[in-house]
């Protein structure tokens, strides 16, 4: 069995240059010292293009050395791409390694942990502050490697050259080496206070963003923008004293570096003249002492770089060294398969302080048994629920699951054995389905992922979905998508059967609910634009409020002699709107039947006004066009303010057929029509085999319409296939596109699709109805009674009255248990939550 390494937390900087990446940095090295000799030839072409080709006009050698030079630098260069391409291979694999490393660690913290960080200080640490770790790893072998080879090849070379005068021009680096080190211990300490503050002012962000419904409805702007000015000012001021540091540091290794050559020039100068040293040899001596320079830089940022990265990196892992509570995976053996018995026995909890939340709870459960913990709040309900499931380690007493301390089991066997639904789940995003089958993934592979083959069928989901009172919303996220074209015709065909046998058999039952499209009826539920194009849009441009502005849409209206029957008909409906609505307040409950919006009605008023001064052939092109706009927008059925002529309504159906034809030779592609035997892309599944709009609103009506429509799926076997289809709805961030109780639905469902032998839920129907609370208890009752073990924290008592035993809970200590009826007869603690009386 392989050794396992150290804790991420406790791997020093440089345990990460070599791990996974031996031949790479081997490879690294060999091409690192083939560049330096190269890179050395420039040096002796330079004195040889001097004192042999120059000096002795000899044009043969002059191109030869010039070659030379050339193919030098070019292969050089090339060489030095391929260094730099496998330094950031290594670096950028150094830094996806430490992320997930840490990130996994991070995972496995107590809960106690993250309650005293802020998500900010993590997200900080995880992308910026090992990113320069990272970086630094990549360059940890070819930077001193390839700088410390350059400085003795060049370095000999100056020797080689004139002994004398490489010595004096080398004689500056040792007073570098000890003044550098004496800056650089001043600003780590200021890099630390800079990754420190870093943090605390991520932090604070993260807290403000999360806590922004807070500061908004306290109108607490001036109380965070002080907090976070003075966290921007700390880091100021840190920042400015360690950046001086740095450059304190950059600017005496420049001094130094430049008084090298003014050595050179001085010495070299004066051996040249006596006739010591030979003007080509003198030529290369300043061009080596000038590439001298670069590795020397090199190397003075690398040791800023690896101080800067080391300060970020150790700080980063000290933070996170913390161990897990309890082990993740059991050690040589399979997850134990528990029977569902629960023995608790002087359980005690007791934080930081010395606060004491549980104090000598004790009770025991049979499998199949189910209790219901309430009290009032503070009582320790929730602490219970979760000391069970190991969300936090119990201080002392003992737990029993199965027989086994609960303390002493890993992660893998609590998981095998318990759900837990908390009272404000967490969603992730991605899809309905993805978060459904969470539970079960995570179960079976621990690592996200899992064989289909392994997890729970279709018909196991739908089941599940029906008894958490779920499936009608994923049935409605399935009808609300969106099919993608050439993907699936034979859905396609089918929807268009269920849309023909829909109307066929539910056409007159829904006739006062639904007016479905026929292409030769006018459409008293849609808009008059909708009349004319009788299609929905595929490009943008062609939708109601672009056409109306295309000088193609206008010329359209005036050829089918449509312009001015509209334009006096927006006319109209402006002034009966603003006759009728003007004086009363904005309410949308006023402009219901009404083509003017509430929020427009200023615009129209002023608008109006403006008609009753002028003719109509005198107002602006804008005027003409908010007026064209409303008449297009006037749909009889909903709008009963002002009438609607049969004239215009015959006209408007003849100009359909002559729209799709002109549109049809114009752009093919810009419209989908209206066609009985067509599928519509551009809607929905539901408006697919609607085909129509609805005439009313009413609630019975709707829920007959989905009745109808789910019952003609069931027919054609078709219901899984949508809900399959409404399983891919992206939930969002935090599962921000459901609703409160749909995530609480969810998170009950994807626990129940385990079905672990023991159920832990923590007021997990807090946000649902009185319906659907009662839904979720009837399934607890009945198809997990005997099955599963369940310890309920209740805030609602009507909901507990069939549990086995009611255990009440107050200042952390189990005060009564016992049945529920023997308790409101006895008009003990239970009696006095329940009615208010002592």
């Amino acid at each position: 069995m392989e050794k396992a390494g150290p804790p991420v937390t406790k791997r020093s900087l440089y345990s990460w240059v070599f791990s996974d990446n031996y031949k790479l940095q081997i490879l690294l090295v060999i091409i690192i010292i083939i560049t330096v000799l190269i890179r050395v030839l420039p040096l002796e072409m330079q004195k040889r293009i001097v004192n042999e080709a120059i000096n002795l006009r000899k044009i043969d050698l002059l191109f030869f050395y010039c070659g030379l030079y050339l193919a030098a630098v070019v292969v050089a260069g090339g060489l030095k791409y391929l260094i730099n391409a496998l330094q950031t291979l290594i670096g950028q694999r150094v830094s996806a390694r430490m992320r997930k490393e840490l990130y996994g660690h991070i995972l496995t913290l107590p809960l106690g942990f993250f309650r005293k960080t802020q998500p900010g200080m993590v997200v900080s640490s995880l992308i910026t502050e090992l990113a320069a770790a990272g970086d630094f790893a990549g360059n940890a072998v070819a930077v001193p490697v390839t700088s410390i080879l350059t400085l003795i090849a060049f370095a000999g070379y100056l020797v080689w050259l004139n002994p004398i005068l490489g010595f004096v021009s080398l004689s500056i680096y040792p007073v570098v080496l000890f003044l550098l080190p004496l800056l650089q211990k001043r600003a780590n300490t200021a890099n630390k206070k800079r990754v420190d503050t870093t943090r605390d002012l991520a932090s604070k962000i993260a807290e403000s963003i999360t806590g922004i419904h807070e500061i908004q409805s306290n109108g607490a702007f001036g109380i965070e923008n002080r907090k976070y000015g003075d966290l921007v000012d700390k880091l100021m001021k840190i920042r400015i004293v360690w950046n001086l540091y740095r450059y304190g540091i950059k600017t005496s290794n420049n001094f130094f570096s430049s008084l090298s050559p003014f050595l050179i020039f001085i010495l070299g100068g004066y051996l040249a003249i006596n006739g010591r040293l030979e003007l080509g040899a003198l030529v290369a001596f300043l061009s080596a002492q000038e590439k001298l320079y670069d590795p020397w830089k090199e190397l003075i940022e690398f040791y800023q770089a690896y101080q800067d990265s080391s300060v970020g990196y150790y700080r980063t892992m000290e933070y996170f060294d913390f161990e897990p509570e309890y082990a993740l995976e059991p050690e040589d053996r399979e997850p134990y398969q528990l029977e569902g018995s629960i023995e608790v026995k002087d359980l005690s909890f007791t934080v930081e302080g010395g606060i004491r939340l549980l104090d000598g709870i004790t009770f025991s459960m049979k499998p199949g048994e189910n209790l219901a913990l309430v009290g009032f709040s503070g009582s320790g309900k929730s602490t219970l629920a979760q000391c069970l499931n190991q969300l936090y380690k119990y201080t002392g007493g003992h737990v029993w699951i199965g027989g086994k301390e609960v303390s002493e089991l890993s992660k893998r066997d609590i998981v095998y054995n318990t759900g837990f639904v908390a009272q404000a789940p967490f969603i992730f995003s991605g899809t309905f389905e993805e978060n459904l089958l969470y539970s079960c993934m995570a179960r079976n592979r621990g690592s996200g992922t899992a064989d289909r083959e392994s997890l729970p069928t279709l018909d196991e989901m739908i089941e599940i979905l029906q008894q958490t009172g779920i499936f009608v919303d994923v049935l409605r996220f399935g009808l609300n998508a969106f099919l993608v074209p050439d993907q699936d015709e034979e859905l396609v065909y089918r929807i268009v059967r269920v849309r023909e046998k829909f109307q066929r058999n539910f056409g007159e039952a829904l006739a006062d609910s639904v007016e479905f499209f026929d292409e030769n009826k006018y459409l008293y539920y849609s808009n008059i634009f909708e009349n004319i194009t009788f299609g929905t849009p595929k490009r943008e441009v062609f939708g109601e409020g672009k056409l109306l502005r295309s000088k193609y849409f206008r010329q359209f209206l005036e050829d089918v002699d449509l312009y001015k029957p509209l334009f006096d008909l927006g006319d109209e409906l402006a002034k009966t709107v603003v006759d009728i609505l003007g004086d009363l307040p904005p309410d949308e409950i006023f402009f219901e039947q009404s083509p003017i919006r509430p929020d427009e009605l200023d615009g129209y008023k002023a608008l109006v006004d403006r008609l009753r001064k002028r003719k109509h052939q005198e107002i602006s092109s804008e005027d003409k066009e908010k007026l064209l706009a409303l008449a297009l927008r006037f749909t009889p059925g909903r709008h009963k303010i002002a009438p609607f002529s049969e004239m215009l309504e015959n006209l408007i159906l003849e100009s359909r057929a002559l729209f799709r034809e002109k549109i049809s030779d114009f752009d093919p592609e810009a419209v989908s029509f209206f066609r009985k035997s067509d599928y519509i892309y551009s809607q929905t599944l539901m408006n697919n085999i609607l085909f129509g709009k609805t005439k009313t609103g009413a609630p019975h009506a709707l829920e007959e319409i989905d009745r109808n429509i789910v019952q003609v799926l069931v027919e054609e076997d078709l219901l899984e296939t949508v809900v399959k289809t409404g399983m891919q709805y992206q939930v969002g961030s935090k599962g921000d596109k459901l609703s409160g109780g749909q995530r609480q639905k969810l998170a009950i469902a994807r626990t129940f699709l385990k079905a672990p032998p023991v159920l832990i839920l923590d007021e997990a129907t807090s946000a649902l109805d009185n319906k659907s609370q009662a839904r979720i208890q009837s399934v607890i009752e009945t198809r997990w009674k005997g099955r599963a073990t369940v310890i309920a924290v209740a805030h609602r008592l009507d909901t507990i009255k069939n549990f086995h035993r009611v255990a009440v809970l107050k200042a952390g200590k189990i005060v009564e248990i016992g049945p529920y009826d023997e308790l409101m007869a006895g008009k003990g603690m239970l009696y006095e939550l329940a009615t208010g009386k002592r």
